[in-house]
This record gives structure tokens, sequence and C-alpha cells, in this order.
């Protein structure tokens, strides 16, 4: 197995159980709460990876320059609109259909991806994607009568259309990380995806400190409140980014979050065995075809 696939893998989990621990958050604070921890408590988390890479593994630090910001605050406003919408959605479906509207999100990078570095994929690779975006739009049908007309009639509801935007928002996110890594130029993958978290992070963090500050100070005081499990968030979040960031390094933005639709199996997991919350046989087919499209990719 490729060094990018595993960490891809490992990130994809890592990202489940964050998405676990923010929808128990989302009940005791809000959505702008929510979405701060990932961030703000993530901080911490960051800095200490980057240390570990620079004090004890003995890497450089690479030279930071403009391109490089620029990379980082596209991506990084991309992001907490993306994590936002993808909270929100928790209030309208079950938590795993919730998550799936985003998964257009490797379609919309592999676009972004040619717009904004020039960079191309394989026919099979695209085929492999529309196998996995297929699966996901029959997950969206997978409560509503199945016919011919019920594809467009999902499209059509509130809920798609903010799981769309926020896979569109991944899909930039995504391609912004990758282009901000890649402007670092070394030492290798691993400072590079370090140095690419510590300054989205931080840069995300400030940015969502100021907003509550000034739209709902109440909400940081609720965020103190609930320390505990906003820390193991934090936590959890920072590595499964810093999964995110290294293996997009090493393989194209759209081709990783391809493979890292792999966390829908995870998402299923999570829905029956924590949340008790059924799943019926279109979800099931709908995951199958995820899966299909995955191994295609794997094995092109």
């Amino acid at each position: 197995m490729e060094t990018w696939v595993a960490i891809t893998v490992t990130a994809a989990f890592l990202q489940n159980v964050r998405s676990t621990l923010q929808k128990y958050l989302k009940g005791k604070i809000g959505t702008t709460g929510a979405t701060f921890v990932r961030f703000g408590f993530g901080l911490p988390f960051a800095f200490l990876f980057l240390a570990i890479l620079y004090y004890a593994m003995g890497y450089p630090l690479p030279a930071l320059h403009w391109q490089f910001a620029g990379w980082i605050v596209l991506a990084a406003m991309a992001q907490i609109f993306a994590q936002a919408l993808l909270i929100h959605l928790f209030s309208y479906r079950n938590f795993a259909v919730g998550t799936a509207y985003s998964r257009t999100e490797p379609a919309q990078a592999a676009l972004f991806g040619l717009v904004f570095l020039s960079e191309t994929v394989s026919w099979v690779v695209l085929i492999a994607i529309g196998i996995s975006v297929a699966g996901v739009m029959l997950i969206s049908v997978a409560r509503t009568e199945l016919r011919p007309s019920a594809l467009v009639t999902s499209l059509a509801t509130r809920s798609v259309a903010i799981g769309l935007c926020s896979g569109t928002f991944f899909g930039i996110a995504a391609v912004g990380y990758r282009g901000a890594s890649l402007s670092l130029g070394g030492p290798n993958f691993l400072m590079q995806g370090g140095v690419t978290l510590s300054a989205a992070i931080t840069f995300q963090t400030l940015v969502m400190l100021v907003f509550m500050a000034i739209r709902d100070p109440g909400e940081i005081k609720r965020i103190a409140a609930a320390w505990k499990p906003a820390l193991a968030v934090g936590f959890v979040g920072a590595s499964a980014s810093f999964g995110w960031f290294t293996a997009m390094t090493l393989e194209k933005a759209a081709v990783v979050k391809a493979v890292a639709q792999v966390e829908m199996l995870f998402t299923f997991a999570s829905t029956y065995f924590i949340f008790r919350e059924p799943i019926n046989r279109l979800e099931v087919g709908g995951c199958i075809a995820i899966v299909a499209g995955i191994l295609l990719l794997l094995l092109a």
C-alpha cells in the first residue's frame, strides 16, 4: 500500500471520530462553537506535531512566503464555511446522510485542481470518482420514492443545496492546502504538511474568535464550559488534518479525497452503533458504490 493511501484512510477514520464528537457538542453549543473547537482546540496539537518534527526528528523549517500565505487564506476560509455548513446539515437529516451530501467534494476538487494548479486526472480516475459520487447521490434519495425523477426532486431540497455548497468549499480548501504545501518546496512531505496545518489552524482560530466576539460573545463562554469534549475534538481534528495535508502533498487533492470516501463506511458504523439511527437498503447500496469507486481508483 502506498504511503498516501495509508495516511488517507487513517485521516478518514479520525475525521469520522471528530464529526461524531462535533455532533455531540452541537447539542451543548451552537453551530459556530462546534465549528470553532475543531480549530481553536486543535491549535496546540498542531504546534505539538510541528515541534516533534523539528526538535525530535530534526527536520528544518521551510521558508514562508506570500504565495504560501495566499493559499492558506483561501483554503482556511473555504474550510471554515464548509465545516459550518456540514455541521448545520445535522439539523436536516440523519448523521450519515447529512455527511453524504458534501461528498461531491472529490469531483469538485478535480475541477478546482485543474483551475488553480493546472493538474489533470485520467479518465479512469474520473470514472472512479463518478461512481463514488453516484453512490453518494443514491444515498441522498434513499428515503424518498425511488423513481426516475427522485434524484432531481432530491436536488431541489434545501439540505442538498447546503451539502453541495459544503462540498464546493471543501474542494476549494483541499486544492488550496495542496497548493500551500507544494509551494514550500521541502524539506519533506511531513514538515510541509505540519507547517501548512499550523499556519492554517492559527489563521482559522483568530478569524473565528473575532467573529464570535462580535456576533455571539456568549458562545465563547459555552465553549469554555464544554472544554473537555472540545479538547478531544481538537486533538482528533488536528490529527486528521495533519493526515490530509501530508497525503495531499504526495498526491493530487482530488485523488486523495476520492479515497477518503471510505469515511462513509466509518460514518455508517457511527450512525448505526452510536446514534442508533436506522439505515435502509438504498443507503447500503450507495455505500457499496462508493467502495467500488475507491477500489477502481486504487486498482488504476
